[in-house]
C-alpha cells in the first residue's frame, strides 16, 4: 500500500467531510488518520487527512479524480505521497544551537527532510556543514551588497530546488519583495516569546524585567519584521536565583526544540495559514517514529 496526505482549505459548508470520506472509499482507500477544524469566525474549513491506496492507484490518478470534487466545494488544496521527503534549505549565521540541533534530528531520521543546503553570511559553520556531505554556501552581506546578494540566495533556492527556507538563528532581514515571492515558505525561530522583548539581546532584557518564563516562538516570515504567523511556541521557567547566561542557556534549548517541531509540522502538511494565524494539527500516529537511534 502507498500513504499519501491530503491537506483541504475551503469555505464551509455542508457535506465536505462526507463526500471526501466517498471519495476515498470508491476510489479503494482507507483513512488512517484525519482532524478537521471549522473556523466560525472566518467561516472556512481546514483538514489533513492521510489515506493509504490499498487498489494500487498512483497520486496522479488520485488527484485527477478528486479535482471534480475539490472544485465543487471551491478547495484550496494538495495531496502528497507521505513518503516524499520535503527539500529543505537551512540558513545560519553565529549561533549553531539551532543548526547543529537539525542536523542531527535529520541524521537519525527524527526530521523527514531533504537538506539541499546550508546558506550563511559567515564561514564559522562551514566544516560542520561540509564534514554533513551538505552543500555550504558563504553569501557576505553589507549594507552595500544586500540586493546582490540576496540575489544570490536566491539563485540557490531555484538551483536546489528548495521547497521550504528555515532561518536556523540567521541574523540577516530579508527584503519584503523575498518574502512575498516566498510567502509561506519560510520558517524563522525568533528568542523571545512574541511579541515581547524585540531586538537583539532579549535575554537580557527579560532578566531586568524579571520575568518567570522565558520562550520561544517559530513562525512564518512576513514583510512584517516578527510578525508573521505563529506556527509553535514553548517556554522554559525561570528564577530570581538566575543569570543573564543562564536565560541564554536556557533560551538556546527552548529555541532549538520550537524550530524543530514548527519545521517537522509544515513537512508533514499538519500547518495552515488562517489569515494572521496557523491551524496546526498534531502529528499523525507515527509521525515522530526515527529512523535510526542516534
Amino acid at each position: 500500500m502507498t500513504d499519501y496526505v491530503l491537506t483541504v482549505n475551503c469555505p464551509t459548508t455542508r457535506g465536505i467531510v462526507a463526500a471526501i470520506a466517498n471519495y476515498l472509499a470508491d476510489t479503494g482507500c482507507n483513512i488512517t488518520d484525519s482532524s478537521q477544524f471549522d473556523d466560525l469566525l472566518t467561516g472556512q474549513f481546514f483538514m489533513r487527512i492521510t489515506f493509504a491506496s490499498q487498489t494500487g492507484k498512483d497520486l496522479d490518478a488520485l488527484k485527477a479524480g478528486f479535482a471534480p470534487l475539490a472544485e465543487t466545494f471551491a478547495m484550496d488544496w494538495a495531496m502528497h505521497d507521505a513518503s516524499a521527503k520535503m527539500k529543505v534549505l537551512l540558513m545560519v549565521s553565529n549561533f549553531g544551537h539551532c543548526l547543529n540541533d537539525l542536523l542531527y534530528r535529520w541524521r537519525i531520521g527524527a526530521l523527514p527532510v531533504e537538506i539541499v543546503g546550508v546558506v550563511s553570511n559567515h564561514l564559522t559553520y562551514q566544516k560542520v556543514v561540509v564534514n554533513h556531505d551538505i552543500p555550504f554556501h558563504h553569501i557576505k552581506v553589507t549594507k552595500e551588497n544586500k540586493p546582490e546578494a540576496e540575489a544570490r540566495l536566491l539563485s540557490v533556492v531555484e538551483d536546489s530546488g528548495a521547497e521550504l527556507v528555515v532561518l536556523a538563528r540567521y541574523m540577516q532581514i530579508l527584503s519584503d519583495a523575498l518574502c512575498q515571492k516566498m510567502s509561506g515558505r519560510i520558517i524563522n525561530i525568533h528568542h523571545s516569546f512574541l511579541p515581547s522583548f524585540k531586538g537583539a539581546n532579549p535575554y537580557k532584557q527579560a532578566y531586568e524585567r524579571g520575568v518567570k518564563l522565558i520562550g520561544a516562538t517559530s513562525h512564518y516570515v512576513t514583510a512584517d519584521l516578527d510578525e508573521g504567523p505563529i506556527i509553535e511556541q514553548d517556554t522554559v521557567r525561570v528564577t530570581h536565583a538566575q543569570s543573564p547566561e543562564d536565560y541564554v542557556s536556557l533560551g538556546r534549548d527552548v529555541e532549538a526544540l520550537v524550530l524543530a517541531r514548527a519545521i517537522h509540522a509544515h513537512v508533514q502538511h499538519r500547518t495552515f495559514i488562517n489569515g494572521n494565524k496557523t491551524v496546526v494539527f498534531a502529528a499523525s500516529p507515527g509521525g515522530y517514529t526515527s529512523e535510526r537511534m542516534g
